[in-house]
């Protein structure tokens, strides 16, 4: 189901989607307090995107410095070309441990490589324990956005759920008391797993440390409790040195959330006496997008999901429209670079106001790329027939005045005499709107009379 499609079904349920809507808006104004109450805020920006600028250009020495240090520190570095193998070297660990259930908190990555189903299909129970994550884990569902995973769920229908599958009372909604059923029934689970698995946020190549962000310490529960930590990283999350990450964190849930700081921001510079530490670096296209200049600073990303807040496509089509790990208008930049021919209707999917290149706060040029990529995938030949014919038609007609002006007397008289012509289901214009009253006369007929 493409994006449109797929928005369409979403927007069905008119309450759900202007509450979607409406909480994310939400979010987004929280944002815009956090930032504006810091008045180096777009000195921040800047110098987090000269950072990750510096990162791109120099990425194969940090990476090569992360692993050196890392490999001192007593971490073992793992490298994955793509998802499979990625999911391999996982898997690999896990059979070396005889294990068959671990805890993992959110990583978008692990999402991106489908490693919750793979190791399922291998014989291993998965729990997420981020809240969101659990939710949507329950009900058998994606994340439909990378920092609130369950956004699009209501507490009462939380409340079936954790019925169902966690026992709560029947007719409970109440969000303090699922969440304690929540994390009684997660107590037990970080209690008896021998393994478990975090993203990471930020990799540090001067230290061979990483750091993850949670507000909920699940990952700290996880990585504490466990003999054996896997951190799954993209290779782009590399910081050059420990002190650019007063920048990036300052930042990050400001953007995220508009709070002040994550509430855990837990550095990881090396195993436990006794414990294990494994760190798995995947590429997973990211060169690829890489050498594609007009489209590398995607991967200055630092998931905050500021872009999907603000978005006036997302905030009324839902995440799972996108049908991708990361959503959004960078999740339809970061997604056809994996696949052009699965992904070519996300860029699409964008009024392309700008409103998401002004609240990242890395000062990717979002809008700019997907604008890149129409262009893109129209001349590789990814639009669809029917777009690509309509719009050489429309082509013709504006670039020669006569037909251009015949053509709309035309439309005119259609639209005043034979409604039928252009109201119909063959137009997707009319699905969502009420065709205007015709004019009488065009612009330049106007112009010509009264200005002439």
């Amino acid at each position: 189901m493409n994006h449109a499609d797929a928005a369409e079904k979403f927007n069905k349920d008119f309450d759900r989607t202007t509450w979607h809507d409406e909480t994310l808006w939400w979010v987004r104004q929280k944002r815009d307090r956090a930032a504006f109450a810091i008045p180096e805020w777009e000195q921040l920006r800047e110098t987090a995107s000269q950072i990750k600028h510096n990162v791109l250009s120099n990425l194969d020495n940090y990476l090569i410095e992360f692993e050196k240090n890392a490999q001192k520190n007593g971490i073992t570095v793992h490298w994955a070309a793509d998802a499979h193998e990625h999911n391999q070297i996982v898997l690999s660990i896990l059979k070396s441990q005889g294990v068959t259930e671990i805890v993992k908190s959110k990583s978008m990555l692990t999402e991106e490589c489908h490693l919750n189903p793979y190791l399922t299909e291998n014989g291993v129970e998965v729990i997420d324990t981020d809240l969101g994550e659990r939710i949507v884990q329950l009900a058998d569902e994606p994340p439909s956005h990378i920092v609130l995973p369950c956004i699009h769920w209501k507490k009462e229908e939380i409340g079936v759920l954790f019925h169902k599958h966690l026992g709560t009372p029947e007719g409970c909604a109440d969000p303090v008391l699922l969440t304690h059923a929540a994390r009684a029934n997660l107590r037990e689970k970080f209690l008896t797993r021998r393994v478990a698995i975090t993203g990471v946020n930020f990799a540090v190549a001067e230290t061979g440390e990483f750091v993850v962000c949670t507000n909920e310490g699940n990952a700290d529960m996880g990585a504490h409790l466990a003999d054996v930590h896997i951190a799954c990283m993209g290779i782009e999350k590399i910081i050059p040195k420990r002190e650019h990450l007063g920048v990036f964190l300052r930042l990050l849930t400001r953007s995220a959330t508009g709070q002040p700081i994550t509430t855990y921001s837990s550095h990881f510079g090396k195993p436990r006496e006794g414990q294990q530490m494994h760190i798995v670096l995947v590429d997973n296209g990211r060169t690829v997008q890489l050498g594609r200049e007009q489209f590398r600073n995607s991967l200055k990303c630092i998931r905050c999901g500021a872009c999907m807040n603000t978005c006036p496509v997302y905030r009324r089509s839902g995440g799972h429209s996108y049908h991708n790990a990361v959503a959004g208008p960078i999740g339809a930049i970061l997604a056809p670079n994996l696949d052009m021919t699965k992904n070519a209707d996300l860029p699409f999917a964008s009024t392309l106001c700008g409103s998401c290149s002004n609240v990242c706060p890395v000062k990717i040029n979002i809008h700019e790329q997907l604008y890149e990529w129409r262009q893109v995938l129209t001349k590789s030949g990814h639009s669809p027939t029917a777009k690509t014919l309509s719009m050489k038609v429309m082509s013709a007609v504006l670039s020669n005045p006569t037909v251009y002006h015949l053509s709309g007397k035309i439309g005119r008289f259609a639209m005043a005499n034979a409604p039928f012509v252009v109201n119909n289901s063959f137009n997707p214009w009319f699905k969502q709107r009420e065709m205007p009253e015709p004019p009488k006369e065009s612009f330049g007929e106007w112009y010509k009379k009264n200005r002439g």
